[in-house]
């Protein structure tokens, strides 16, 4: 790995999505926009103080995976990970790129929401705003590192959306949003405590009850190790060639 290249990876990565208007604001504006909804839906309810957490991990992970499927797809499709990938480049230069550039996206949306949430919508949160901040980055990050995973299984941008049934939407509903994980059926909770979302989410819901962050930093080191480990994988799996 060169980290001149991962750099190099990571800037034309984030030119590419600055000259992308609608990815951008499916990015940076759609989450914003979603929070908003939910907010109105239950205004002068205690509802979205209970689930809004939940979302400000959710919002983050699912974006990033499909954004993130759908543009590695779409490099693979027009043949230019193929030329990337035959030039003097790592595999993990690539991937590390398109996390650096990712990540640096989701510290933004992660601020916008964040700062909506909290700053105009009312959340309320009982521990330090900047660590919810790094824990939606953080969550955002491993959206990102198992959409490049996945990419690695499909042929077309349709087959990397058809993951997220697969992979997603088993960790939205055992997370913790509509049931609480420890009255979940005993294998349901098993399961749940083997997905990285259910960490996110928890380590969000801890901030807004407590002051005390020993078991968000316990949560952030899980979300963070599935992330590194997503990434590994990803970069074990990729192929130089487009079959």
């Amino acid at each position: 790995m060169t980290p001149r290249i991962t750099l190099a990876v990571a800037g034309r990565v984030l030119t590419q999505i600055r000259r992308d208007r609608r990815t951008l604001a499916l990015l940076l504006v759609l989450p914003c926009l979603l929070i908003t909804l939910l907010w109105w839906m239950f205004e002068d309810t205690p509802v979205f103080d209970q689930v809004g957490p939940a979302l400000l991990a959710m919002f983050p992970f699912i974006v990033m995976f499909l954004v993130t499927s759908v543009t590695t797809l779409r490099e693979r499709s027009g043949g230019t990970l193929e030329r990337l990938l035959a030039m003097p480049m790592g595999k993990l230069d690539f991937l590390l790129g398109y996390a650096l550039a990712f990540g640096a996206v989701a510290a933004v949306q992660a601020s916008l929401a964040v700062g909506l949430s909290v700053g105009l919508l009312g959340l309320d949160v009982q521990g330090p705003v900047w660590l919810l901040l790094v824990v939606a980055v953080v969550d955002a990050v491993l959206g990102t590192a198992l959409g490049l995973f996945v990419s690695a299984f499909a042929q077309t941008e349709f087959q990397a959306v058809q993951f997220m049934p697969a992979v997603v939407i088993p960790q939205i509903l055992l997370c913790g949003l509509f049931v609480p994980r420890d009255q979940l059926p005993q294998v349901l909770e098993w399961v749940s405590n083997v997905l990285p979302l259910s960490y996110a989410v928890d380590a969000m819901q801890t901030l807004t009850e407590t002051t005390a962050t020993g078991d968000v930093w316990r949560d952030l080191v899980v979300v963070a190790a599935y992330a590194v480990a997503g990434l590994a994988l990803g970069a074990a799996t990729l192929r130089r060639r487009t079959p």
